[in-house]
C-alpha cells in the first residue's frame, strides 16, 4: 500500500491544529441552532414545522453544495475554499438574527447558512488532512478532526444558551456570526491542493463520480450514511424542545447537546483508532445497531435529567464516530485525490437524511403533538443501515488508475 503523503505548506502539526479549530468553530455554531427553537418560534410566531423546514433546508443546501465545495477544494485549494465558506456562513447566521418571518429564515438560516457550512465544513478540512497525512495514519487523524468538531459542540452549547439567557437570541446569533470570522485567518494554514498521483487519471467531475458510483460498496456506504444524518439532525434540532415537553428545563436541553459533544470526542477518537485495526464496515454496522438500541431504551425508560444525560452520553459515543470510518473507506476505495468530491457525495446522502429528520420531526409534532413517530422510525432506520454496511468490501478500487490509450 502506498503510504506517501504530500508535504503541506506549513508543518503538519500546525495544519492539524488549525484544521481542528476550524472544525470546532464550524460545528459548534451549527449544533447550537437547536437551542434557538423555542425562543425564535415564540417571538416570531413560527410553527414548529416552519422552523424545522428552515433547518431542513439548511441541511439540504449543505448536502447539495458539499460535493461541489469538495471538488472546488480539490482543484484550487482548501485554504481559499474554507475562507470563502466562513464568510458566507457568518453572513447567513447574521441574517438569521434579523429574519422577521419564516420566508426570510429559510433564506438566511436555510440556504445561505447551509451553503456556508458546506464550503468551510470539516469535510473540506479532512480533504486537507487526507492529502498531507500518510495513509496508515489517516483514519486516526480523521478521528482527531471529528473529535475536535465535537469539542466545538460541547463548548458552544452552554455558551450559546448563556448568551440567549443573558442577551436574547438575536444578540446570541450576532456573537456566533462574529466567532465564525475567526476561521478566515486560520484557513491560511490549510492552503494547498491535492495533486494527482502518478499513474492515475485526472478525471472530470462527472466521470470521477460515475466511476465511483459503479462500485457497489461505495453505493452501500452512501445509502447507509443517510441514516446517520437522519439521527443526528433530528436529535440536534428537536431534542432540546422534546426535553422541555417532558418537563425538563431548557438548560438541561443545552447540556444534553453539550454531553453529546463531550462523549463524541471519545467516540470519534476511538473509532479513528479502531478503524486502523479492525474492518471499518463492521464497525459502522455496530455503531448503527447500537444507536437503534440506545433510542429504544430511551423511549422505554421515563424521561428525567439522569436518563437524558445517559442517553446523550451513549449517543455521543456513537454520534460522529461514523465520520472517520466513512471518510477512511472513501480514501481507501479511491485515494486522496478525489476525497473532497466523493466524500462530499456521501455527505450529500447524509444531509438528505438530515433534511428528512429535521422536517419530519417538526411536521410530526405539529400534527400529533409528539415526536414519537420519528423516534421509532430512527430505530428502524438504524437497524437497516447496520444491515447495509455488513457486505461492504474494504479494498481499493482499480478503476481510478490511468487507463491505457
Amino acid at each position: 500500500m502506498n503510504t506517501s503523503a504530500l508535504r503541506p505548506a506549513v508543518p503538519l502539526l500546525v495544519l492539524i491544529i488549525a484544521g481542528c479549530i476550524v472544525a470546532a468553530i464550524g460545528n459548534g455554531v451549527r449544533t447550537s441552532f437547536g437551542l434557538f427553537t423555542l425562543p425564535m418560534t415564540g417571538d416570531l410566531g413560527l410553527t414548529r414545522e416552519s422552523w424545522g423546514m428552515a433547518m431542513a433546508i439548511q441541511n439540504l443546501a449543505w448536502g447539495i453544495a458539499q460535493p461541489f465545495a469538495g471538488a472546488y477544494a480539490d482543484r484550487v485549494g482548501t485554504g481559499r475554499t474554507i475562507a470563502i465558506g466562513a464568510a458566507i456562513y457568518a453572513i447567513g447566521v447574521l441574517g438569521m438574527a434579523f429574519s422577521p418571518n419564516a420566508g426570510w429564515l429559510t433564506l438566511t438560516a436555510g440556504i445561505i447558512t447551509g451553503v456556508g457550512i458546506a464550503i468551510c465544513s470539516f469535510s473540506v478540512v479532512m480533504a486537507a488532512f487526507g492529502r498531507s497525512v500518510p495513509m496508515e495514519k489517516r483514519s486516526l487523524i480523521f478521528g482527531v478532526a471529528t473529535a475536535a468538531s465535537s469539542f466545538g459542540q460541547f463548548a458552544f452549547a452552554p455558551v450559546s444558551q448563556g448568551f440567549i439567557n443573558a442577551f436574547g437570541w438575536q444578540s446570541a446569533l450576532i456573537y456566533l456570526a462574529m466567532a465564525l470570522l475567526l476561521v478566515i485567518p486560520l484557513s491560511y494554514a490549510l492552503r494547498g491542493r491535492t495533486e494527482n498521483p502518478v499513474g492515475h487519471a485526472d478525471l472530470p467531475f462527472m466521470q470521477a463520480l460515475a466511476r465511483a458510483w459503479g462500485h457497489g460498496s461505495y453505493r452501500l456506504l452512501v445509502i447507509g450514511f443517510f441514516v446517520c444524518g437522519f439521527h443526528l439532525a433530528f436529535i440536534n434540532v428537536h431534542m432540546p424542545a422534546y426535553l422541555v415537553q417532558c418537563g425538563l428545563s431548557p438548560e438541561v436541553g443545552s447540556w444534553t447537546i453539550a454531553v453529546i459533544g463531550l462523549f463524541n470526542i471519545v467516540g470519534s477518537l476511538l473509532a479513528g483508532y479502531l478503524g486502523g485495526k479492525w474492518p471499518k464496515q463492521l464497525l459502522l454496522a455496530s455503531i448503527y445497531f447500537l444507536r437503534a438500541v440506545a433510542i429504544g431504551l430511551f423511549l422505554l425508560i421515563p424521561v428525567s435529567e439522569v436518563t437524558a444525560y445517559a442517553f446523550a452520553a451513549a449517543m455521543g459515543l456513537l454520534w460522529l464516530s461514523t465520520v472517520p470510518l466513512t471518510a477512511g473507506l472513501v480514501t481507501l476505495f479511491f485515494g486522496a485525490r478525489y476525497m473532497g468530491l466523493l466524500y462530499g457525495v456521501a455527505f450529500f446522502s447524509h444531509q438528505l437524511g438530515s433534511f428528512v429528520g429535521v422536517w419530519l420531526g417538526g411536521f410530526a409534532f405539529d400534527v400529533t403533538g409528539s415526536y414519537a413517530l420519528v423516534w421509532y422510525l430512527g430505530i428502524v432506520l438504524g437497524l437497516a443501515s447496520a444491515a447495509l454496511h455488513i457486505p461492504i468490501n474494504e479494498r481499493s478500487v482499480p478503476s481510478f488508475a490511468l487507463k491505457p490509450a
